[in-house]
């Protein structure tokens, strides 16, 4: 028998309206049944600092309702990935790793209420939509046509097999080989197998996305612990931060994007660098900005020390990252042994190690020499999907909820009036957001989405987060014709080399042009 799927969907009535069941745009949204009167309601505050605690306390908000996870999280099919959302607003993970549907049945049993009226459509984003549903379907019915599994599957373990091996390799020749230019050689090439490690192998995991194996996918994600970074920092950032809330920026009283713990919509990889580089046209402008197109490169290759020797330990001791909160993974003693053995575990083979057989000095520099190598291929390979020329950011303090580029045009708008486009969806419907800000490059090209573990695929891949990197290649014609045919922006660059110029002359833009496109439409204050 095949269980009742559904999606649930934004509540385009007050809360305390109570409805059985609703359809918007053809979509199936479940209601709870019990009077308005009885259904308890809950604040995001209240969730937040009583109810964040896996395995103990765990509530999420899926839209409006108000699920108790605690004792679901046990028998989660996908592992303990959903103890992230303990406390939190969980609606865009829900939506995103569930491209079938979940039972509704199943929602309806772990739902114990709903949030108050206060908190209801509190969010950026829209859902009223059926692009990303349309979209959904039409992915899964394309991988289903190939008979390809939408998690792992024998390409990506043959290439794990190999970066392992690579990495592994180099370190030991690193290690033993008396020459230093060739040592050198070693450490560099440790540190872009380390990069591919990071990309192609604990990005899949870490999403859920390696195999279809709980275990494979933990063992795939610690590979990141392997090379010297937390998997869990990653997680908070990259899963709840960054995936979620593409260069959205919720700023806060400082104006940086972190000022009010309560801002949960806003992404980290696009403030947490400032203001040493300015990347949001919100954020204000210093002298030094003038130059980031030239010193960004070289920032580039420290951003892997900067994760392992600053970020990872200020997020374990102080149980949060910037504005989100690190419960849902450092609540347990378990997952911070982890951290601790692996940070001394990694630190004795990539420093100790080298230091014993080589010295001090060249034991250092190789290390060093390694880790900016990995940084510069890591930091190249994200920030030109996000952060390059034409592409549009958004905040949360416009009146207009619609994302600008740094010209202040929407990019759905002029993608409409040229496509002439019959089937329109909202401008901050949350996949069109996506896709206005994100840029591939390389569309459909096989051997490029494995160099870039499918990061040249970047809207297919924040569409579908929990989809492997390897099938990427064999959708990106659906998600573009369903764009086509919905308005919807779909960018892609001819190759990498033509992205790294647009980005660096972006970053050059926003460091000698002042200006900020939230005066378009910026709240009253």
């Amino acid at each position: 028998l095949t269980p009742k799927i559904m999606c649930l969907g934004p509540r385009q009535v007050p809360c305390e309206v109570s409805l059985e069941k609703e359809r918007i745009n053809g979509i199936s949204h479940s209601q709870p049944t019990t009077p308005a009167a009885t259904i308890k309601r809950f604040s995001k505050a209240e969730l937040k600092e009583k109810h964040n605690t896996p395995y103990s306390s765990s509530y999420c908000v899926v839209y409006d309702q108000v699920l108790d996870i605690t004792e679901f999280s046990k028998r989660h099919p996908g592992g303990d990935l959903i103890n992230l959302v303990s406390g939190l607003d969980a609606t865009i993970l829900f939506e995103t790793y569930h491209p079938r549907g979940v039972p509704k049945a199943l929602v309806d049993k772990l739902t114990i209420g709903r949030l108050i009226d206060e908190d209801c459509d509190s969010s950026f984003y829209d859902w009223s939509s059926d692009f990303y549903p349309t979209l959904r379907r039409r992915v899964v019915a394309k991988l289903a046509s190939l008979d390809l599994p939408r998690r792992g599957g024998m390409e990506i373990k043959i290439k794990a097999i190999f970066l392992l091996a690579w990495f592994w390799f180099s370190l030991f020749k690193l290690c033993v080989e008396p020459v230093l230019s060739k040592a050198s050689f070693w450490s560099i090439g440790m540190g872009i197998a380390a990069s591919f490690i990071g990309t192609c192998i604990q990005h899949d995991g870490n999403h859920g996305a390696f195999s279809t194996m709980l275990w494979m996918n933990k063992v795939a994600g610690w590979t990141l612990d392997m090379i010297g970074a937390s998997g869990f920092t990653w997680e908070i950032q990259h899963m709840l931060g960054h995936h979620p809330h593409t260069n959205l920026l919720g700023v806060g009283d400082e104006g940086v994007g972190y000022g009010e713990e309560e801002e949960e919509e806003s992404d980290p990889d696009v403030f947490s660098s400032y203001p040493l580089m300015r990347m949001h046209p919100h954020h204000s402008r210093s002298w030094f900005h003038a130059y980031q197109h030239i010193f960004a490169p070289f920032l580039f290759a420290l951003m892997t020390l900067g994760k392992v020797f600053q970020q990872d330990y200020e997020v374990i001791l102080s149980n949060k990252l910037f504005h989100l909160s690190a419960n849902g993974r450092y609540y347990s003693f378990l997952n911070r042994l982890r951290f601790w053995s692996m940070k001394v575990l990694s630190m004795g083979y990539m420093l100790v190690l080298p230091i014993y057989f080589r010295g001090w000095k060249e034991g250092l520099f190789l290390f060093f020499l390694g880790h900016m190598a990995c940084g510069e291929m890591l930091a190249t390979m994200f920030i030109v999907n996000h952060v390059i020329e034409g592409v549009a950011f958004a905040s949360t303090k416009t009146v207009e909820k619609k994302p600008l580029t740094c010209m202040g045009i929407t990019p759905m708008e002029e993608t409409r009036n040229a496509m002439k486009s019959k089937k329109i969806c909202p401008l901050n419907d949350w996949a069109a957001v996506q896709c206005q800000t994100s840029v591939n490059w390389s569309s459909g090209s096989y051997f490029w989405n494995h160099f870039s573990g499918g990061l040249c695929h970047q809207i297919e891949h924040h569409l579908f987060p929990g989809l492997c990197h390897t099938n990427y290649v064999y959708i990106h014609e659906v998600v573009k014709a369903t764009c086509d045919e919905y308005g919807v922006p779909y960018r892609n660059e001819p190759n990498l080399w033509v992205a790294y110029g647009k980005m660096i002359k972006h970053l050059k833009f926003l460091g000698t042009t002042d200006g900020d496109f939230v005066d378009v439409g910026k709240k009253n204050s």
